[in-house]
């Protein structure tokens, strides 16, 4: 009884059961589908090993895949009705992205025109002020020194030189009259005047100290008013700007002309009333602490004259010499 039961309970469960897996059999599963396509520039040549990422609804959705060496690729196993969104990128190009795509049961969807576009540079450029450049220019210019130690400060050797601050035109004249070669350079002119007994000062320790004093004070003064005061007012610029180019004869046109051109602060190139009215001041000023026999509009013009020849021959020097001589000149 209990085999027949159970042989009867089997019967029943396969009847039962048996049109089920028929019709799981028998059902048809949906096609999955596929897409290809070809990654290319504006110009049509191809872009191998670009990126190309599949996106859709879900997370499992996302495939990601290289193109070729002919810019193609295939994506497969796709299911049909499911938007998905396709993703590409490659090195210096800016990213491309499909519209929705949704394909049917067994579709193979070729994309055409796929062209990515070169990407535009995106340049940050700090914002540096004209007083920073101007102070770096300095910071640079007073490195310079002939034979590696005579002060060489007021040379611009750059093309694009920024005008300088009154705070700057005072520094480099602060540098220059506290170097330790201007000292030398006070003692050693104020030895040649011992020698020559000029101005009357008379001989002896005292002599040579009170020129020593008096080489110095002209020194400063022509360095502190023609360099600094006179500059900051008028907005003009105390130093040789080196020309470097040119025929032999523009380059010396353009040294000669040092005493009495300079660039001002606007970059035009204008009377240079800093200069000469410095070097009128500082003789004006050496009246006051010269010997009585030696005062008066003589030695006023007579260091006016003095100093404009110094500075034609230091234009030249500059132009055709000292650079070559000056280890730290810019190049």
């Amino acid at each position: 009884m209990r085999i027949f039961l159970s042989i009867f309970a089997l019967a029943v469960s396969v009847s039962i059961a048996a049109p089920v897996t028929a019709q799981n059999i028998l059902a048809p599963t949906p096609q999955t589908g596929s897409i290809i396509g070809t990654v290319t520039a504006v110009d049509d040549s191809v872009i191998p090993g670009a990126t190309v990422v599949l996106d859709g609804p879900s997370a499992d959705d996302r495939q990601t895949v290289q193109s070729n060496g002919n810019g193609l690729f295939e994506i497969d196993h796709l299911r049909p009705g499911t938007p998905y969104h396709i993703t590409i990128s490659a090195k210096a190009f800016a990213d491309w992205i499909s519209p929705t795509i949704v394909l049917k049961p067994g579709q193979f969807l070729d994309l055409a025109n796929i062209k990515v576009q070169i990407a535009v540079a995106v340049t940050t450029v700090a914002a540096v002020s004209s007083e920073q450049l101007a102070t770096e220019q300095v910071e640079v210019e007073e490195k310079q020194r002939v034979l590696g130690f005579i002060p060489n400060f007021y040379v611009v050797y750059d093309r694009d030189a920024v005008p300088l601050t009154a705070k700057l035109k005072f520094r480099l004249a602060l540098k220059t009259s506290i170097d330790p070669i201007t000292f030398v350079g006070s003692a050693f002119v104020a030895a040649v005047d011992q020698a020559g007994d000029t101005p009357g000062y008379g001989q002896g320790w005292k002599g040579y100290g009170q020129r020593l004093g008096a080489n110095y004070a002209n020194g400063l003064t022509d360095i502190m008013i023609a360099g600094a005061i006179l500059p900051s007012v008028l907005h003009q610029d105390p130093r040789y700007f080196y020309q470097g180019t040119g025929t032999t004869k523009s380059r010396l046109f353009h040294a000669v002309r040092t005493p009495f051109v300079c660039k001002g602060d606007n970059g035009h190139w204008q009377p240079n009333y800093s200069s000469m009215g410095g070097y009128l001041a500082s003789g004006a000023i050496a009246n006051t602490y010269y010997p009585e026999g030696d005062r008066g509009p003589g030695l006023v013009f007579g260091t006016f004259f003095v100093n404009v020849a110094a500075d034609v021959a230091n234009g030249v020097l500059q132009e055709f010499f000292l650079r070559k001589v000056t280890p730290n000149a810019p190049k």
